[in-house]
């Protein structure tokens, strides 16, 4: 567990300790410690300045394509693993055999065929790009079709037809609350990986205002490598740092949702 916690956490004391340096201390000073002069605030100040304020407009982008994208990931994958765990219908095995093969095909191998589905549809360099390939997420619906099985009992469902309620209230009244923690896990991982898409942002979009901060922190990194380009590494890694920050703001508040055995007792044997 030590070794495992070290392993996790010496990159982002790294990240800290060398967003508070200056440019000139970075490449002076030790890496693992801080420098004479501590400029995290400065830091922070100038990399939402820097080029007009660009890393506003590419963390309202990231937040954009999160929310949307991750958001409706999560409710589709909901809908169709709770659907596909409580009803029967023709061709569910292969859905199945559908979704297994989608969970195994890498994100990066349908990067160009999805490129060049978009570019026929005149969607390239839109924000469409990034937020459609992001609803699709097959191993969210894979773990909600797993999850449902067990935490939703069908005699529950029964109990409720019976009492009058229809499908779709039975889902947002009673399976859904039930799904909770399912459903926040989905969240989280489809939340991370939208975030962290680095990919297929490059692969769609051209025009750096509609860059994610992936994207856009790669190209101030890459600009000391132009001709007459400004190095910034104490700005990249800033940003770097702020662009953790919420994603470990979503683990801690979503992480109450987090429980297990909620239909202890909600069916009498």
């Amino acid at each position: 567990m030590s070794l495992m916690l070290i392993y996790a956490l010496l990159p982002l004391f790294w990240l800290f300790v060398n967003s508070t340096k200056t440019q000139g201390d970075l490449f002076s000073t030790f890496g693992l410690w801080f420098g004479g002069h501590f400029a995290l605030w400065d830091n922070i100040r100038d990399t939402f300045t820097y080029n007009h304020g660009i890393f506003v407009r590419w963390l309202g982008n990231t937040l954009l394509y999160v929310v949307v994208g991750a958001g409706g990931a999560t409710l589709l994958a909901t809908l169709a693993g709770y659907g596909l765990a409580k009803y029967d219908f023709p061709g569910k095995r292969g859905v199945f055999a559908v979704v297994l093969g989608a969970v195994a095909v890498p994100g990066t191998a349908l990067a160009v065929p999805t490129f060049l589905l978009f570019s026929k549809l005149g969607l390239t360099n839109t924000p469409w790009a990034v937020i459609i390939p992001s609803l699709v997420s097959p191993f969210g619906l894979y773990l909600i079709w797993v999850y449902a099985q067990d935490a939703i009992p069908k005699e529950l469902l029964e109990a409720s037809r019976m009492d009058g309620a229809g499908e779709l209230r039975t889902f947002f009244t009673v399976s859904l609350r039930l799904l909770s923690p399912g459903v926040v896990t989905v969240l989280l991982f489809t939340v991370v990986a939208t975030w962290n898409n680095y990919f297929l942002p490059l692969v769609m979009l051209s025009q750096p205002s509609l860059y994610p901060l992936t994207v856009g922190l790669n190209q101030w990194n890459a600009q000391s490598h132009t001709v007459g380009g400004q190095a910034i590494y104490n700005l990249v890694i800033t940003g770097s740092l702020l662009t953790v920050v919420p994603i470990v703001i979503a683990f801690v508040f979503m992480q109450r949702y987090w429980r297990s055995g909620l239909t202890a007792g909600s069916v009498k044997q």
